[in-house]
């Protein structure tokens, strides 16, 4: 992988016509887990989405509860609180609403400059406490979360909230202005835009409140444990861009997913781009086990906790993806999803595909390959 070119113009390559015939197995020696109380938090969750209203039609409804969000948080906190999973299993449904309407479809998904002024609007909304002030339906929504949240939570922990929330419009926004422009970024440009734009960070952020475990800031700001949240949110920023390139090819939103920047950058086939991006995810993913391994045993028992969520993040992540209707159907917006069929087997590899204990040539994330301090 060539991570050094830079400035390359718009791509005059369109992103593959459709995804490589078979991709590689799913490389994840960590075990699953699932809150007992799923179908609960999904009950719960589905009244909050019809009581605040957000969803303008009945297809966006059906495509927002066929994200199964429940499931998808029950996986990443499956020993939390579920009065407080309810509420965190609710803002991932808010998530892939408001990307569907928003960020991957509709006028601001080539605006850059309204999907600011929106996403400032937003992001406000979700800070402000007190009663309801905005009529945006989106914005109502998230502001309610965000006073669930002052309910439930510390004040470190919503303001830790808060910051990943708005790292993730500002990952959401560089897309769209890569997109305006017709775009295509360099391998460590994505990479980075990924930490933020694949949503990774709001919601392990929530973990914490999720669990009602404050993890101390001497823990959760060390440059270890930073990394490990980053690659975290990394790997299963990856994986969901290939549990999502069918659904993104057929609606030809395939321009920025890791796939195709390896084919415009390297000129690889589907098929090669795919392994080399298995291969780098494989190669963080192995890091992510190692570093963990190592901070562990000095950990908190708030820390412990988060760190063994993360890895349930990764492993649920893979699980949730690979059965859920979003990724699965490949049914118009408008029309909502169609019946799917889930494999009955996960294909699981035994080994990763990148072996090397070397840091990737990607000037942003070589970093986590350190000697970090915790």
């Amino acid at each position: 992988m060539d991570a050094t070119a830079v400035g390359l113009p718009p791509s005059e390559l369109p992103p593959p016509d459709h995804p490589p015939s078979e991709l590689p197995p799913f490389y994840c020696p960590i075990e699953p887990a699932i809150h007992p109380e799923a179908d609960e938090v999904e009950r719960r969750s589905v009244d909050w989405i019809d009581r605040l209203g957000f969803c303008r039609t009945p297809a966006e409804r059906a495509w927002v509860l066929g994200s199964n969000s429940a499931e998808f948080y029950a996986r990443f906190a499956p020993e939390a609180d579920v009065e407080r999973l309810w509420v965190a299993a609710c803002w991932v449904y808010w998530g892939f609403a408001i990307d569907d309407a928003r960020c991957d479809e509709g006028t601001l998904s080539t605006d850059p400059a309204a999907f600011s002024a929106m996403a400032g609007r937003v992001q406000r909304a979700l800070e402000t406490p007190g009663p309801r002030r905005f009529d945006d339906p989106y914005a109502a929504a998230l502001h309610d979360l965000g006073e669930r949240f002052r309910a439930c939570a510390t004040p470190v922990q919503v303001r830790r909230f808060q910051q990943a929330h708005r790292a993730w419009l500002a990952g959401v926004q560089w897309q769209i202005g890569n997109r305006s422009r017709g775009l295509m970024p360099t391998l460590d440009d994505y990479v980075t835009m990924r930490l933020h734009s694949a949503g990774g960070e709001p919601t392990y952020a929530m973990l914490e409140i999720a669990n009602g475990a404050e993890v101390p800031a001497r823990e959760m700001d060390s440059p270890a444990v930073c990394a490990l949240t980053e690659m975290a949110i990394l790997v299963a920023g990856l994986d969901n861009d290939r549990h999502s390139l069918a659904k993104e090819t057929g609606r030809h939103q395939a321009e920025q997913n890791i796939i195709a920047v390896l084919m415009r950058q390297d000129g690889s086939p589907p098929a090669r781009a795919a392994a080399d991006a298995v291969a780098l995810r494989d190669r963080v993913l192995r890091r992510f086990l190692v570093l963990r391994e190592r901070v562990l045993p000095r950990a908190s028992g708030e820390l412990r906790r988060y760190l063994t969520d993360l890895g349930h993040g990764i492993r649920g992540n893979i699980e949730w993806g690979l059965r859920v209707p979003r990724y699965l159907s490949l049914g118009s917006a408008t029309a909502g999803p169609g019946e799917v069929t889930p494999p009955e087997h996960i294909p699981w590899a035994d080994h990763p595909l990148d072996t090397s204990d070397e840091p990737p040539p990607l000037p942003s994330i070589t970093w986590w390959w350190d000697d970090l301090a915790f």
